[in-house]
Formats: structure tokens, C-alpha cells, sequence
């Protein structure tokens, strides 16, 4: 088998168990990654200094490919988000995060949303200053946002292409161009351009992002793919999260036209870390968005198979989905089913 090199940050916290749960159930799959092992967040500073080293980015860009745990940016000290500068460094511009219902019985049942998020523009562009008035040398926050008709352009195309190419239905277009006429209004319009070159494949519609969310709660079902604007898409990608089980069920991928990283999206969770009690599944659903990216989606569809009947049949979970599973044992009985 044709190996394919990828490189493999662990993070911090609960980041290096979960991360040897997927690879156990990455193996018992046959996925053909070779890794080239590297550090970030808190354990980069402790081997050099730097949340995000050199030799981490160095190994990205010679594989192009990157599973990543959860990474730590030190409060203070002038870092700024290990996560910001990975994708600015690297020009991942998409941020696909998918949620499924995966354990049954809770608030939600059958939730199928892909989102994707604009990851380089909008108000995360963090264009600030403060003005000074009298004695106060903060008395004004002045914060700007920038969005381009080519990277608006660029994303809504990105999320046609995945709906086109996954059997998707339906694309929404989220934005706040009632109130943000310019910023998100540039947003909408080149959107709706975007979608007349989809006409009779993917139909398309568009909400104000506060009605999004409140009918993300009320009616889930009626959204497909979703596909908006950086902050709009933090915001909502979490809330997805929520009807799914939390942020524990949720994988995300940061795709740009020359590497691409998946990651659990959730926290470094320090006061677990050690326990062995972390849910894994988020890191493991990211590994199996890689997979897809590699074309090795027969690979992925068996991890989501197993994972499916090690929740549902077997009733092995970790303890945050109300089982008594340790972190291995889940991965094992993962490995178990896909033995079977």
C-alpha cells in the first residue's frame, strides 16, 4: 500500500490520549498515513519557545497534510492563536464543519448539517484600535472588517463543490446584510452569483444570521449546507455542535489550495487531561474528514460504521455521553467492530 505522509501534532491536555485512541483505530483501519510527529501549543514553548514552530510548520508544508489535537495559545506574552496563525500561514480558507445525530434519545434526532466557514476575512481580520479622550486611553474600541468579492466568491464555491460532490441538496447563505449592508452585504450578493452557476443541481436560500440560529433550534431540518462569514460561522458552528451532543462530537478541517488540517475543534480540557476519560470521537471524526480528502472514503465510511454500532449497539461510550468507557476502551471497541 501506497503510503501518504502527513504530519501529526498530539497538542496539549487531553490532546496526546485522544490522539493514540485515533491512531489505534487509524491502524486497525489500514489508513495509510505515514507520520511525521510534531509539536505546538504549550508543548512547543517547552521544546522552543514558540506555540508554533518552525519545524511544525516546515513539516506541514513539505506534507501538505496535518491531524492536529488540541493546542494551547499561552494567555499573555504576546502569542497570538496558534489556530489563526496556522491558517493564515497556510491559506486555509475553508472551515468544514460537519454534525450528525450520532447517539439517540437526546433533544435532536436525525440532524445532518455541513457548515462552512469563511476562515481569513470578516471581523476576525481584528483591524483594531482604541482613541483616546481625555484621561482615558481607551476610551474608544474602533474594530474593522474586510471581506473581498474573490474570497467571498471563493467560499460560497467552495460550498456548492461540497454539496455537488456529497449529494447535498441544499446550500443556505447566512449573513447580516439587513444591518451590515457592506461587509456582509458584498457577502450575499456574491453568493447569489455564485449560486446561478448551480441552478437545477443545488437550489439555494439565504437567512439573516440571528433568525439562522433561532431556526436551527426550532427546525433543523430544513438546512443542508450551510455557508458564511468568520465569525458568523464560529458562532454557529458551535451551536450546530449543540444538537449533536457538544463541541465532543464535533470534528472540523481547515482546507486551502495547498495543505489541509483536521482537528478536533473542542479545548485542551487540562483539569481531564491524564484521566483517560476523554471522548476521542471528535479527533477520530476529523481523521475520517482526512481520509475523505486523501480519497480513501471506504476507509472513512467503515470508521463511521464502527463508531456507529460501538454507540448505539454495543452502548460503549465514554462517560460525557453517559458511559463508563475509558478513552481505550472506547478506541478498542471501535477496533473491535472493525474487526468484525
Amino acid at each position: 500500500m501506497t503510503t501518504i505522509p502527513a504530519t501529526l501534532i498530539p497538542g496539549d491536555g487531553i490532546g496526546p490520549e485522544i490522539m493514540e485512541a485515533v491512531l489505534a483505530v487509524l491502524e486497525a483501519a489500514g489508513a495509510p498515513f505515514a507520520w511525521d510527529r510534531q509539536q505546538g501549543g504549550m508543548a512547543g514553548i517547552e521544546q522552543g519557545g514558540d506555540p508554533l514552530p518552525q519545524a511544525t510548520l516546515d513539516s506541514i508544508a513539505r506534507t501538505r497534510l496535518a491531524l492536529k489535537g488540541p493546542l494551547t495559545t499561552p494567555v499573555g506574552g504576546g502569542f497570538r492563536s496558534v489556530n489563526v496563525r496556522m491558517r493564515e500561514a497556510f491559506g486555509l480558507y475553508a472551515n468544514l464543519r460537519p454534525v450528525r445525530t450520532m447517539v439517540k434519545g437526546g433533544r435532536y434526532e436525525d440532524i445532518d448539517i455541513v457548515l462552512v466557514r469563511e476562515n481569513l476575512e470578516g471581523l476576525y481580520v481584528a483591524f483594531e484600535h482604541y482613541i483616546a479622550v481625555g484621561d482615558d486611553p481607551r476610551a474608544v474600541a474602533i474594530s474593522q472588517g474586510v471581506n473581498t468579492r474573490t474570497e467571498c466568491e471563493r467560499i460560497v464555491r467552495f460550498a456548492f463543490g461540497y454539496a455537488v460532490r456529497h449529494g447535498r441538496r441544499k446550500v443556505t447563505l447566512v449573513h447580516k446584510a439587513n444591518v451590515l449592508k457592506a461587509l456582509t452585504g458584498l457577502f450575499l450578493e456574491a453568493g447569489r452569483k455564485v449560486a446561478k452557476e448551480y441552478e437545477g443541481r443545488v437550489a439555494c436560500d439565504d437567512r439573516i444570521v440571528d433568525a439562522c440560529a433561532m431556526q436551527l433550534v426550532l427546525k433543523p431540518e430544513q438546512f443542508d449546507v450551510i455557508v458564511t462569514t468568520n465569525l458568523f460561522g464560529d458562532i454557529l458552528s458551535d451551536q450546530l455542535a449543540g444538537l449533536v451532543g457538544g463541541l465532543g462530537m464535533a470534528p472540523g478541517a481547515n482546507i486551502g489550495p495547498d495543505a489541509a488540517v483536521f482537528e478536533a475543534v473542542h479545548g485542551s480540557a487540562p483539569d481531564i487531561a491524564g484521566k483517560g476519560i476523554a471522548n476521542p470521537l471528535a479527533l477520530l471524526l476529523a481523521a475520517c474528514l482526512m481520509l475523505d480528502h486523501v480519497n480513501e472514503g471506504a476507509k472513512a465510511t467503515a470508521i463511521r460504521d464502527a463508531i456507529a454500532l460501538t454507540l448505539e449497539t454495543d452502548r460503549v461510550r465514554t462517560r460525557d455521553l453517559g458511559g463508563e468507557a475509558s478513552t481505550m476502551e472506547f478506541a478498542a471497541a471501535v477496533v473491535r467492530r472493525l474487526d468484525k
